[in-house]
């Protein structure tokens, strides 16, 4: 398989696939099984792109139809966006084989296969492209994709916590769109490449500054950061929870990829501008969503106000500004979109096992499925932050680097935080798993087959943890060729005779 095929499968392999689910429309056994092969073609294809990009440790830059910038659209895969779209496919795989246990035959057969492969499909597209109006396009892909997946419940509250989701986002788009439109009348084109040369002496420039603002507005909501969070804890509780652990996993970790790869790419001109505005942003986003974590009694809205929490370590970094803060945030991105994803599925096996979400009506599961209790805990304590899992180090790099810059209050806040998402994960094991049962209603059984994805991703965390050497050092090799892409020090470097 040459490069350039397996840098466009991650998009061809689940567009395809969900035109044929299409032709099964209704037929559920059929598209439970177009649905999971897809998946896995797609996880094999983003293996080998991955190997690839690793083992050449050069970027691959693809131009379609042999059109080059500033025409033709653009891929750029370095490792970065190959280890994000690895990421994908791995939870897509693990959502396909969860939902089979989870979606119901009637969701099924109003083509939930079909929206869940779009939504990868524009997930990974976002992850691949070079072009800022195509991350565009890709983002109206995920909207459509996942405003379906949430309105397929067809239930009073989901529909409302949809039209909260839809409208924010619009407004997201609209900001984005905005300052598309005054980049591009300022620099002629929305290439990263072809923008970072051309800008790279803009800083003072007031149209540059405005499109800078409405790409922060327009970055900011999809991520979830603060104060543009809101929409999140009222949308993602109400949807399945299959679509839940999707969307927690990775949908915002798109916007963050997005900030990294604009601010700390292209934009890189403005880090000194932006570098103060990340920092406070990143340590708001994470008091206010452990906060929010630690005063609810609902699992999924504890887990939402958790994603927005951990988003914040994460733009702390990007204000950082240092290789090494590159280093963790991408370590630590894969950590939670693998951590999150799979407390979502548990969370999902508790309500089904118990009856309920609430965790008032709770209790009595450790004895009675200690299988479920072991399965909570390990992604639970990894969010956490205990040794040796991955959540620890994941925090400890970010802290480290913090210190390096001698941001000694950052580090404190984030040391802050991380006892505060332990008590939240703490509270869900009291109440749930170790006091007793409040009802005295016998208890329902999960699927088997939801073990599979738990366990895959329960034995990946582990692996992030006990063999943090092999992983962190991809992360850096990953934050090296963002670092040198388009930064003001490679500009320089490039400049001097």
């Amino acid at each position: 398989m040459k490069p350039e095929h397996a840098a466009v499968l991650p998009i061809l392999l689940p567009l395809a696939f969900s035109l044929l689910v299409m032709f099964g429309r209704g037929v559920v056994r059929y598209q439970r099984a177009v649905v999971v092969g897809a998946m896995g073609l797609n996880l094999f294809a983003c293996t080998w792109l991955f190997q690839w990009v690793r083992r050449e440790d050069v970027p691959l830059e693809i131009s379609f139809g042999g059109w080059n910038a500033p025409v033709g659209i653009a891929f750029y895969v370095d490792l970065l966006s190959a280890t994000m779209v690895l990421v994908t496919a791995l939870i897509a795989f693990c959502g396909a084989l969860y939902a089979l246990g989870d979606v119901g035959r009637r969701t099924w057969g109003a083509s939930y296969g079909f929206f869940l492969l779009l939504l990868i499909t524009g997930i990974n597209g976002a992850f691949l492209t070079n072009d800022l109006f195509n991350l565009f396009v890709w983002f109206e892909v995920m909207l459509m994709a996942s405003f379906a997946m949430m309105a397929l419940g067809r239930r009073r509250f989901t529909i409302e916590g949809t039209t909260k989701y839809v409208v924010i986002n619009m407004v997201s788009s609209f900001f984005l769109l905005a300052g598309l439109g005054l980049l591009y009348g300022k620099a002629g084109n929305l290439n990263l490449n072809i923008i970072a040369e051309r800008l790279g002496s803009s800083s003072d420039d007031p149209i540059i500054l405005t499109s800078c603002a409405l790409l922060l507005m327009a970055f900011g909501i999809k991520a979830g950061v603060f104060p543009l969070y809101f929409w999140l804890p009222a949308s993602y509780p109400n949807t399945g929870f299959t679509s839940a652990a999707v969307f927690g996993g990775l949908l915002t970790k798109v916007g963050v990829y997005a900030f990294f790869r604009v601010f700390g790419g292209a934009f890189a001109f403005f880090s000194e501008l932006t570098g103060d505005i990340f920092i406070i942003v990143g340590v708001a986003t994470m008091i206010t969503g452990v906060l929010g974590a630690a005063s609810q009694m609902y699992i999924r809205k504890i887990l939402s106000f958790h994603i927005i929490s951990q988003i914040g370590y994460l733009i702390l970094c990007l204000g950082l500004f240092t290789k090494g803060a590159f280093a963790a945030a991408i370590f630590y991105t894969v950590h939670h979109i693998i951590v999150k994803t799979n407390l979502f599925f548990v969370a999902g096996m508790i309500a089904k096992t118990g009856r309920a979400e609430d965790l008032n009506k709770l209790g009595g599961l450790m004895r009675s499925s200690p299988l479920l209790a072991v399965l909570f805990a390990i992604p639970a304590l990894s969010l956490g932050g205990i040794p040796p899992l991955s959540g620890f180090f994941a925090k400890l790099f970010v802290i480290q680097e913090a210190f390096e810059v001698e941001a000694y209050l950052v580090a404190t806040a984030a040391l802050a935080v991380g006892l505060l998402t332990l008590f939240s994960m703490t509270k869900i094991w009291s109440e749930a798993f170790w006091k007793d049962s409040p009802r005295n209603s016998p208890l329902c059984r999960f699927p088997k087959i939801q073990l599979v994805p738990v366990a895959i991703l329960c034995s990946i965390t582990l692996f992030l943890g006990f063999g943090v050497g092999p992983s962190y050092q991809i992360s850096e090799q990953a934050a090296e060729q963002l670092w040198n892409q388009n930064s003001t020090m490679a500009l320089e470097e490039e400049t001097q005779p």
